[in-house]
């Protein structure tokens, strides 16, 4: 019941409805004639008679129902996700006037929801948001946009590698027009869905403990939309309980959405790389987030030699971030390119204000930046679609490894430099 499910939408019913009363019947006819659908598709019964009739036939590309009789709107929408194929767009509508009931029902997969008495402009607008998805990047184009898969890499925590996925997400649906999915791999204290003020769900832990079930099907219903290009899979498992898995479900995780999406980025925690090496081995684009000082420059060279030995087919990208303007740095950007024996690719300046403004608004840092704090972000994007192709993936690395030398070396030279200068 999720946007980016396109397949087959060729081959069903472009509509059909199942409402409660006559006033919304009345509604609904002039504007099915309107966009060519048939009046005779909307039907009395509400979502009850949806369910039973979906269990026995095919699903319509668009489906309105009408809530206004669930006594429990949530449960009977999951019945309606286990009876509706995928690609399915549902519109639903009802007379309870609750904020959480509307995030619970989008998380769920339901496209909108129209609070009762809505308008025919209402109705119009929704209708029109629904085709426009049904018309968009999927199916068949989705030879002109090859699947572009980034992965995300933190060498230590807290360097913002959670941030620069989630903006690198957005702007991959929002500026470049392609449907995407975030999938975050830290199960515990994953932010991906919190950065973008929305629930979770159990979807991402659902599908570690029951890697049978991963499917198209399952991916529509567990993936939380943030908007019409962006769908985030995202968890915060009781910290009391270990996931204990052997990377099947991150497998089939990845080939899903890779059949779902245009793009999928992976907030992929260091500890990931350790225990599941192959989350790698299909990512185009590796971006390796790294800060400025002693620890970070270290992991840094440990995590760009185990991407040159597990993952050579890789491209990757070193990024700075957090870096002040001005001020003391811990190791300066010329002694911290040459211990890793690459360049930096791209820096992000420590902002703060920014930062703040957006965890406060519950939008990526990327959607807030304006100026010449958003340069590096649209940098970022167009490296990574720049490279994320067969051809771009295929490429020699030559640059993007840590080097022949050893950790020791490297840092010593690079810690030599400011006692040289200061005797």
């Amino acid at each position: 019941m999720n946007a980016p499910f396109q397949a087959r939408a060729g081959l069903r019913d472009p509509f059909t409805a199942f409402v409660c009363d006559d006033a919304t019947a009345d509604m609904l006819r002039p504007v099915a004639v309107e966009h060519g659908w048939s009046p005779e598709k909307v039907n009395k019964g509400g979502l009850r008679n949806a369910v039973q009739s979906l269990s026995v036939s095919a699903s319509p590309n668009i489906l309105f129902v009408d809530l206004s009789e669930s006594a429990d709107p949530l449960t009977d929408i999951n019945s309606l996700a286990e009876v509706c194929e995928p690609g399915t767009i549902v519109i639903a509508a009802g007379q309870v006037n609750d904020v959480r009931l509307y995030r619970d029902l989008v998380a769920s997969g339901i496209h909108d929801y129209l609070l009762k008495p809505f308008t025919v402009d209402q109705l119009r607008d929704s209708f029109a948001h629904a085709q426009a998805i049904l018309s968009g990047p999927r199916g068949e184009a989705q030879v002109d946009k090859p699947h572009v898969m980034a992965a995300v890499i933190g060498v230590r925590g807290g360097v913002g590698a959670s941030t620069m996925a989630t903006s690198l997400a957005w702007m991959l649906g929002e500026k470049s027009h392609r449907s995407t999915a975030l999938l975050d791999l830290d199960v515990h204290f994953g932010t991906g869905a919190l950065a973008l003020d929305l629930e979770p769900g159990r979807g991402l832990t659902d599908a570690i403990e029951n890697p049978s079930r991963i499917d198209g099907l399952f991916i529509e219903r567990a993936m939380v939309r943030a908007n019409e290009r962006l769908s985030v899979l995202s968890a915060e498992a009781p910290i009391h309980q270990p996931l204990v898995t052997d990377g099947t479900a991150f497998f089939h995780l990845q080939e899903e959405m890779r059949n779902a999406f245009e793009s999928t980025v992976m907030d992929l925690p260091r500890h990931m790389l350790i225990q599941h090496p192959h989350l790698v081995h299909d990512a185009h684009v590796a971006v390796v987030v790294a800060e400025l000082t002693l620890a970070g420059t270290r992991d840094a060279i440990r995590i760009l030699a185990w991407l040159k030995s597990n993952a050579p087919q890789t491209r990757v990208f070193v990024v700075a971030n957090k870096v002040p303007n001005g001020g003391a740095l811990e190791i300066n950007r010329k002694d911290f390119e040459q211990s890793i024996e690459r360049p930096v690719d791209l820096v992000f300046a420590l902002d703060s204000k920014l930062a703040a403004q957006s965890a406060k608004l519950g939008k990526p840092l990327a959607e807030v930046a304006s100026g010449k704090a958003a340069a590096p972000f649209n940098s970022l994007v167009n490296l990574v679609l720049s490279h994320a192709t067969e051809d771009g993936a295929g490429e020699a690395q030559g640059k993007a490894d840590g080097g022949s030398k050893s950790l020791v070396t490297n840092l010593k030279s690079m810690l030599a430099k400011p006692k040289a200068k200061a005797a």
